[in-house]
């Protein structure tokens, strides 16, 4: 399998929080909390790590409580590779209700200086140039933390790919833009954050389709959308693609996206079959949203899931009957 660098800029303690129904200014009880080592490049890992990858972590943790994600680390098996800096790793909340809706309250993360940042980067340098730690493909995901401007971003992009290493980004807002303008190989936006960027309203399939085509266009080789229940939509060299997923019970959207991105990857570097790879990743992000946490792709009943997405090819002329293919 391949080695990966899933860098987590801005990681979270995530606090899980599951209970009937959040009644605001009142006490809540809940039904159960979890603390979980987290952040989108900490998710990613863990379902990279479960499909067979040799993943590396690396980031910013904070000094003072980095030990929950010292645990998680050799749990998992992956390299922390992670700078330590002054104060404490921010905490997340994630109030998770019957009906579906999940409340984030997030912290803004750790204070990042100018020294961190370039160990960081010396840190990216040597792995580049050694063979036996050279990763096949890097993940950066996830918001930036205080003192990481969306311009160090970019160089953190660019110098990677300067260097031939694949570059896949999963972020937002002003950082999503700039991200973009540098040329990754592959970005994941949603809906919304697609829109922000494209500045139009994707409400339906052709005005998304027309998006991720911008997208592609715009140099980013593995262009992706994710919109919920609407699907997936992929632009790439190996055609324009949608899945639908399965129709299945939600119970928290997080960890979806980075599940999306980790299947994604993972098929990619597989060199798997287009379809194949959508399939794939696509019903493992619905496996996601069925608990909280990322998917799973080792659950009972995933081959079901997989049959049960429905996939096709927007580019082959015109749609044959029948839709999108079981």
């Amino acid at each position: 399998m391949a080695r990966i660098l899933a860098i987590s800029l801005n990681p979270a303690l995530d606090l899980a929080i599951r209970l009937p129904q959040l009644a605001l200014g009142r006490v809540n009880r809940t039904e159960s909390t979890h603390l979980e080592a987290a952040g989108k490049g900490v998710n990613v890992a863990r379902v990279l790590v479960a499909l067979g990858h040799d993943v590396t972590v690396s980031g910013f943790l904070g000094a003072a409580n980095d030990g929950v994600f010292v645990r998680a680390f050799a749990d998992l098996g992956v390299e922390d590779a992670c700078r330590r800096v002054a104060g404490e790793t921010r905490i997340n909340a994630k109030v998770a209700e019957h009906d579906g809706r999940v409340t984030d309250i997030n912290g803004p993360g750790l204070a990042v200086d100018a020294g961190a940042l370039e160990a960081l980067r010396d840190d990216l340098d040597a792995r580049a140039g050694d063979p036996s730690r050279r990763p096949d493909a890097v993940v950066i995901a996830g918001s930036l933390p205080p003192g990481v401007e969306a311009t160090d971003l970019v160089a953190l992009v660019t110098r990677l790919g300067e260097r031939g290493i694949p570059v896949w980004v999963d972020t937002s807002g002003p950082a999503l833009t700039a991200a973009i303008d540098a040329g990754p190989t592959a970005v994941k936006p949603n809906e919304q954050e697609l829109a922000d960027w494209a500045g139009e309203s994707l409400d339906g399939e052709a005005p998304r389709l027309q998006a991720v085509r911008r997208l592609h266009a715009a140099g980013v080789a593995e262009a992706l959308i994710s919109a919920g229940r609407d699907g997936v939509l992929w632009a790439s060299r190996r055609g324009e693609w949608l899945a639908l997923p399965p129709t299945v019970a939600v119970t928290s959207t997080v960890g979806a996206g980075d599940t999306l991105v980790a299947g994604m990857l993972h098929g990619v570097l597989s060199g798997h079959p287009p379809e194949q790879v959508l399939r794939f990743a696509t019903a493992l992000s619905a496996e996601a949203v069925r608990h909280v946490g990322v998917g799973d792709p080792h659950a009972d009943d995933f081959n079901d899931l997989q049959r049960q997405t429905r996939v096709q090819r927007l580019d082959d002329g015109e749609r044959h009957a029948g839709g999108v293919h079981a």
